[in-house]
């Protein structure tokens, strides 16, 4: 993206601006980009602990496999609530409450396994539903991350260096203008005097 601009002093004032704008931004971004860095780290981290609570539970299915079939439809998922939460200026979506439902039925006519199984369920569900959660939001700060090392790239490689060698340029034109100004005021001057000679 080259620059387009005038070779006169606004111009010069108006990129002058604007380099201090990138500028003062650029430390900020570059914070910006090391704690969503490291946000994505700690978000993945918790993901991988409660994949290995995933795969416990897992273990711990299989001892009802054979009940599963024979389990009745009491559990049911009432409602879900998911809030946004801001974390280092990004929205990404956190799970408020998980409420479930039990269904009036006799629970003399019950298997015993079916609380342990329905508690284990829960846990299941719990552990799913957060999991999916933690990988929305990893994606959605890895995300926040990649655009703010582009916006960091595009300041630090190419906008402020552009805006430098710009002002440079016309710093140079104008003082270039200046000289050859004075040199033609001389030259007229000298003239003058020689002729009044």
């Amino acid at each position: 993206m080259a620059l387009k601009f005038h070779y006169n002093k606004t111009t010069v004032q108006l990129f002058k601006r604007q380099l201090a704008i990138r500028q003062k931004a650029l430390p900020i971004l570059k914070n910006k980009e090391t704690a969503l860095r490291l946000e994505v780290v700690k978000l993945t981290k918790e993901l991988e602990d409660i994949q290995l609570q995933q795969r416990a539970l897992d273990d711990k299915l299989e001892n009802y496999k054979a009940f599963w079939a024979e389990f009745p439809d009491i559990l049911l998922m009432d409602k879900i609530d998911i809030y946004k939460k801001k974390v280092i200026g990004v929205n990404i979506p956190e799970i408020k409450t998980i409420v479930f439902k039990i269904a009036d039925v006799s629970w003399w006519n019950m298997p015993a396994w079916v609380p342990g199984g329905i508690a284990l369920l829960k846990e299941v569900i719990r552990l799913k539903l957060k999991a999916d959660i933690l990988q929305q939001q990893t994606d959605i700060l890895d995300l926040a991350r990649k655009k703010t090392t582009q916006k960091v790239n595009l300041y630090e490689k190419v906008q402020i260096p552009e805006y430098e060698e710009a002002i440079m340029k016309i710093k140079r034109f104008l003082e270039d203008k200046e000289n050859i100004s004075k040199a033609a005021q001389k030259i007229v001057k000298k003239r003058k005097d020689s002729k009044a000679v």
